[in-house]
């Protein structure tokens, strides 16, 4: 059977005016501009207007969500291990989906009814990732795609709580610092310079760090247009060199204590999650390593199992091997080494995967309470030097009428 082309379908913004009169606006994801009327027409909205997003656009394009991705693989699982058509099966399920995954899931069917089969038809819209293609590669082959999806649904689902684990540790943070932020500027605009001000008019002579301040303050609030332009360039820009901003943030990330440890436990539990999945779809060692090796982000634990994996092919002992992927903690290599010799290597990856995701809770629980106090040092560096550049005249003038 020849591979299907790869066909992605576009994110579109639409204005429609709804059954009441009035209009309406919205994100749907289509093959063209015509299957997206389709769709508007079949939730009762006529088309007015549509604009195709490009496709680095934020939801211009891009995988399938994780949340939708366990939806339907828990969704396959219940039907398909109920003997319903696959056909049947994913006319269901693209019902559960979110409405931007809906047209991949029914442009599937449509390729699937026309007899190709699901893993083409899956890699043709553009639906899942590599890892996720082999394994329902091969459950095709063994003829229990609906195993195959019960286990995806799990993987998935663990993966969506490592996301959430790593959400939870960066969401604390930017709310703290964004307004230690807002209120800096609020300060150093409005409240530093009229302080200032009146101290100035009373006499006072200011030391040089107030007046840096009031200088700073004055000058944003009277080229607040210059100031918003350069904020928001500065934003453009972080948008456009996000990839080498995050290689840079992600090689310091893995030097610094505690943060360190907390991206190795995400990263293996990644891993494991990966290879429980494929193995238990009867995925050979080294082809399933060949393809767990792209999940990971670590290099230097993606370049000791890539070499594992080289040199098994070429004939080395496994548990010598794992051994030497010292960027493993030792009990974890000691557990592999064990199970590779009971011959049960499928459940020490299961296993690794849930107790790595209860550690990587943990550790994130422990950075958490760790940065806390660092929080707080940022928040007075921002905060307490606005306040000590109006302390400092008041406490030298409350001096001076002392004397």
């Amino acid at each position: 059977m020849t591979a299907l082309p790869r066909q992605e379908p576009a994110q579109y913004v639409y204005l429609a005016a709804r059954p009441d009169g009035r209009r309406t606006m919205g994100l749907r994801r289509a093959r063209d501009p015509r299957h997206l009327t389709e769709q508007l027409r079949r939730d009762r909205l006529v088309p007015l207007r549509t604009w195709t997003l490009p496709a680095w656009a934020p939801g211009g394009g891009g995988r399938v969500s994780l949340k939708d991705q366990a939806e339907l693989h828990t969704q396959l699982a219940q039907l398909l291990t109920r003997s319903v058509p696959l056909v049947e099966a994913l006319d269901v399920t693209a019902t559960a989906v979110a409405p931007r995954t809906r047209p991949r899931v029914e442009r599937m069917r449509d390729l699937v009814a026309s007899g190709a089969s699901f893993a083409d038809a899956a890699t043709a819209v553009a639906l899942f990732d590599r890892v996720t293609i082999s394994v329902y590669r091969a459950s095709e082959r063994t003829g229990d795609l609906g195993g195959a999806a019960r286990q995806l649904s799990i993987t998935v689902r663990r993966q969506l709580a490592i996301s959430g684990k790593v959400g939870t540790l960066l969401i604390y943070p930017v709310i703290v610092l964004t307004i230690s932020v807002v209120v800096t500027v609020f300060m150093l605009t409005f409240i530093v310079p009229r302080i200032g001000q009146a101290l100035e008019s009373g006499g006072m002579v200011l030391p040089w760090f107030t007046k840096a301040m009031m200088g700073t303050g004055i000058f944003l609030r009277g080229n607040a247009l210059l100031s918003t332009g350069v904020v928001l360039a500065l934003v453009a820009g972080g948008v456009f060199a996000r990839k080498p901003i995050g290689v840079g943030l992600g090689r310091l990330a893995r030097r610094l204590p505690l943060l360190r440890e907390v991206l190795l436990a995400q990263e293996s539990a990644r891993f494991f999650t990966v290879m429980a999945a494929m193995t238990k779809s009867g995925i050979t060692l080294a082809d399933a390593l060949g393809v767990a090796v792209e999940a990971l982000g670590h290099p230097t634990l993606r370049r000791q199992i890539a070499g594992l994996r080289k040199s098994l092919i070429e004939g080395g002992v496994l548990r010598q091997l794992i051994d030497s992927v010292d960027a493993l903690p030792v009990p974890t290599r000691r557990l592999l080494i064990a199970a590779e010799r009971a011959g049960d290597l499928e459940s020490a990856f299961d296993t690794l995967a849930g107790d790595l995701t209860e550690e990587l809770d943990r550790r994130t629980t422990r950075l958490l309470a760790a940065l806390e106090p660092l929080l707080i040092v940022a928040m007075f560096l921002m905060i307490g030097s606005l306040l000590l550049s109006i302390m400092i005249p008041l406490m030298k003038s409350a001096s001076q009428v002392g004397l």
